[in-house]
């Protein structure tokens, strides 16, 4: 019998696990989060994997790198010089984590301030709604709840000709915290960590070398945003190699010796440090006793309903661990609504409305449909874009590159997908977003007034240029 018994459990303290928490308890549950990671300080650390070694550092270190970059690249134009700018990347990696520490800190006062119990140690689901927790020094207590949450999250694929040792091969995790800037940094995969972490690097002065399997760049994008993307990337110095597939890593003295081949044939490269990003897998290791009656797909992920419940009584799960799109948002919105269906209230995740974002430089954004996607399922569409080069204020940042595009049904109007490549696009996404959500049309937001001048004019030509009305661009 469990130690303690609570209204809900939730396993795992990252987006989907916390502020499922929180929300619980705001409704009035008795809650507790149970969570194992721990920090550089050896204590517990909350906010899962995105807090401590994924969303929130990485922007930091984003953000930090864009300042020494801009020094060299973007500040002369303005007339402003400065000589002899370097790095000192103690100062660097230790702003990031002191960020890290202040959210860390901020989610176990947010704990206490809405009475969520939080455990330090591996969750295990029991039968009946029991949880085994262990902890580091291999104790071990047992609660038990009306409700418990899976929000184990996920954990880096790891490649079986280049495991991860920390060192030379390493994963997201790692290439936060490399103590000088490698003079060559290797990159598996294309997607959003692969550039996020290689434009950090690569701001700093790395000879970046990135190695994509997949023929066709950002797949999941829409291809004209991903086309100028690859251009912008290029100029940085990104050096992307798509259809190179790797096959061996080799750690030697001088170097990681890699084996790839591409549409050439068999080719090598060697560099200092090799970062590892293929993608992640939902972490499901030792989560679950055999008797509990969850069932894991083909994938590894948990079973769950369109109400994120398992099919055993009391027992949903939630974020990286179950189908959909591996977004520290999604995986909040889905805690949000399994504690307000826990709570007899109405929850609602609309997946049709979920915005991505890519961190680089520029920033990539959109929702909803693709072009292609489009065309596949036999919808009829329109377009409109507008490139952020016709626009005041980008020109003035020195930084008019990318554009918005529009696409819109062909007869209702309704807005089917934005996307955008650009400078502040990730912000600028949530007010297509919104128009989405309120099933907006392109004529909703060609007559709504924007603020001049604003990069969110680009939006408001751009829904403009879906009727070739657009003002300030030839249609």
């Amino acid at each position: 019998m469990s130690d303690q018994k609570f209204d809900v459990i939730f396993i795992g303290a990252g987006p989907a696990g916390y502020v499922g928490a929180i929300r619980a308890a705001q409704l009035g549950l008795k809650v507790a989060c149970i969570d194992a990671f721990t920090g550089k300080d050896g204590k517990q650390a909350l906010g899962g994997t995105c807090l401590n070694v994924g969303c929130i550092p990485s922007k930091a270190l984003l953000d930090s790198s864009k300042q020494f970059y801009n020094i060299a690249h973007n500040l002369p134009v303005h007339g402003i010089t400065v000589d002899g700018a370097k790095v000192d990347l103690t100062t660097f990696i230790g702003r990031k984590d002191k960020i890290v520490k202040q959210f860390t800190g901020g989610i176990g006062q947010l704990f206490k301030a809405n009475k969520v119990t939080a455990f330090y140690g591996k969750g295990k689901l029991l039968k009946g709604n029991q949880v085994e927790i262990t902890a580091n020094d291999g104790s071990k207590q047992t609660i038990g709840a009306t409700n418990v949450v899976l929000a184990s999250g996920s954990v880096p694929i790891e490649l079986p000709f280049a495991k991860f040792d920390g060192k030379h091969i390493v994963d997201n995790a790692g290439a936060l915290d490399f103590t000088e800037v490698p003079k060559r940094l290797g990159v598996i995969g294309a997607g959003v960590i692969g550039l996020e972490l290689g434009s950090v690097w690569r701001r700093l002065g790395a000879e970046v070398t990135v190695l994509e399997a997949m023929p066709e760049f950002l797949g999941a994008a829409d291809a004209d945003i991903a086309k100028i993307a690859f251009k912008e990337f290029t100029k940085l110095g990104l050096d992307i190699k798509m259809g190179a597939k790797l096959s061996k890593a080799e750690v030697k003295k001088d170097g990681v010796h890699l084996v790839y081949a591409d549409k050439d044939g068999e080719q090598s490269l060697v560099v200092d440090k090799l970062l590892v990003a293929v993608g992640r897998r939902a972490y499901t290791d030792g989560l679950l006793a055999d008797d509990t009656g969850v069932k894991l797909d083909e994938r590894g992920r948990i079973v769950v309903d369109e109400h994120n419940h398992t099919g055993v009584d009391g027992v949903w799960a939630i974020g990286d661990a179950v189908r959909g799109p591996m977004l520290a948002h999604k995986g909040s919105e889905e805690g949000v609504a399994v504690a307000e269906w826990i709570a007899g209230k109405a929850g609602h995740v609309n997946f049709d409305t979920i915005p991505w974002v890519i961190y680089t430089e520029p920033e990539i954004a959109w929702a909803g449909k693709t072009e292609k996607q489009l065309k596949e399922e036999g919808v009829p569409y329109k377009v409109g874009t507008f490139p952020f080069a016709a626009i005041g204020r980008a020109v003035a940042m020195n930084e008019a590159f990318g554009q918005v595009k529009m696409l819109a049904h062909a007869e209702t109007d309704r807005i089917l997908g934005v996307h955008m490549v650009g400078p502040g696009v990730s912000e600028l996404i949530a007010e297509c977003v919104v128009a989405m959500e309120f099933k907006g049309s392109s004529e909703d937001l060609a007559r709504i007034v924007h603020a001049h001048p604003t990069l969110s004019e680009a939006v408001h030509e751009a829904a403009l240029s879906v009727d070739k009305r657009a003002i300030h661009k030839g249609n």
